[in-house]
């Protein structure tokens, strides 16, 4: 995935935070920058000073620049009029075109300028609008789209709104970005967060991107002033087209932890009571290996279940388990999904890849430790 981080030179962050902000970007493998440059909030002389460094380093990176266009941007940047070379020049090399652009304006900017890339509004998407666009000769190599985020309580998107905008936007093949809010330091004015899905506001980062590729976007944009170093690496980290979940292991064998470390096709023959993984029982024959009668309790909803050698041919199925079920001496309780992470179940659809996200054993015991010591004080 091209995932991606927001800088607003000119707003809350020192000018040496953002060029270090956009370097822990760049280490952690994102390479996609997204910026806004009609903030009414922004002190332009000190903007004017600014975005002239952070082009040239994400320049250095290797890193897409996406901007919002609006009437008063060249007059910000001192260009004489709208030419897309000028932006490419400076080192924008996405423009978002919100809104002042006819369908015949969009087709002919993406063949007169194919250096460049365009970018949809996909929270304000229709299909008339990608019709009309397709009816103009746009050249739809050229485009992709990215939601809105939205600082003010209550006003992000739902999530059907959003499912059905990607959907429209992929018939198009037209990849989609959203954004997730960090808890780390929130945009200002108002230090609400600034996500595309309302859910999202309050939520980790890390669980809020992994829901919006579960719900079919193609990138993730962490959108407020300051992440914090643990969501720059889960950004960097993400991964696409399939959905990951965060589990616990319940057992120490480590057949079956090495089994739980594949990437899974849910079966296209879906049951009624669990998710059944594709490859779970080749991947077990493959590994010449026996998975032994371990842990065999009573099936809760999310536990990630291996039958093991008692079953005969079913030894290496894998299941996560959706209707609670008892317990059965032919099937181990491998693991459990993070009971937070049960919603995303409903998103591993048949032919859906799946993972499972597993913290260190040193990760878990530093989590233990802390919230001792929290207690304690």
């Amino acid at each position: 995935m091209e995932n991606g981080i927001s800088l607003y030179p000119g707003l809350d962050n020192t000018p040496d935070e953002n060029l270090a902000l956009l370097e822990r970007a760049a280490q952690a493998g994102i390479r996609r920058v997204f910026t806004s440059l009609h903030i009414p909030e922004t002190d332009v002389a000190a903007l004017k000073q600014e975005i002239g460094s952070l082009l040239r380093a994400a320049r250095r990176h290797h890193m897409e620049v996406i901007s919002d266009v609006s009437p008063a941007t060249c007059q910000l940047l001192d260009l004489p009029e709208f030419n897309p070379a000028s932006f490419r020049m400076l080192g924008i090399t996405t423009l978002r075109l919100d809104y002042g652009f006819s369908a015949e304006e969009m087709a002919r900017l993406t063949h007169r300028f194919p250096e460049m890339r365009f970018q949809l509004n996909a929270s304000t998407i229709t299909n008339r609008i990608l019709k009309d666009l397709q009816d103009a000769g746009t050249d739809f190599s050229h485009i992709d789209a990215l939601h809105n985020f939205y600082p003010r309580r209550g006003t992000g998107l739902s999530e059907p709104v959003l499912v059905h905008a990607n959907i429209l936007l992929h018939r198009y093949g037209i990849r989609v970005g959203a954004f997730v809010a960090s808890q780390g330091r929130r945009r200002s004015p108002l230090g609400d967060g600034l996500p595309t899905l309302e859910e999202h506001r309050d939520e980790a980062a890390e669980l809020s991107a992994r829901h919006l590729v579960a719900l079919g976007c193609d990138s993730v944009f962490l959108a407020d002033s300051l992440p914090t170093d643990e969501e720059i690496q889960a950004i960097g980290q993400l991964q696409g087209d399939q959905v990951t979940l965060h589990a616990h292991y319940m057992t120490k064998d480590p057949v079956q932890r090495e089994l739980l470390a594949h990437t899974f096709t849910s079966r296209l023959d879906e049951a009624r009571d669990a998710i059944r993984a594709q490859e779970s029982r080749p991947l077990l024959r493959e590994m010449h290996a026996t998975i032994r009668p371990d842990n065999t309790t009573t099936h809760p909803i999310g536990a990630i279940t291996i039958d093991n050698e008692t079953y005969g041919r079913y030894m290496g199925e894998l299941q996560i388990i959706r209707m609670p079920q008892p317990a059965d001496p032919r099937t181990n309780v491998a693991a459990m999904v993070d009971e937070s992470e049960c919603n995303l179940l409903q998103y591993i659809t048949p032919g859906r890849k799946f993972s499972f996200q597993f913290d260190s054993e040193t990760d878990r015991t530093r989590q233990k430790l802390s919230f001792i010591s929290e207690k304690e004080s």
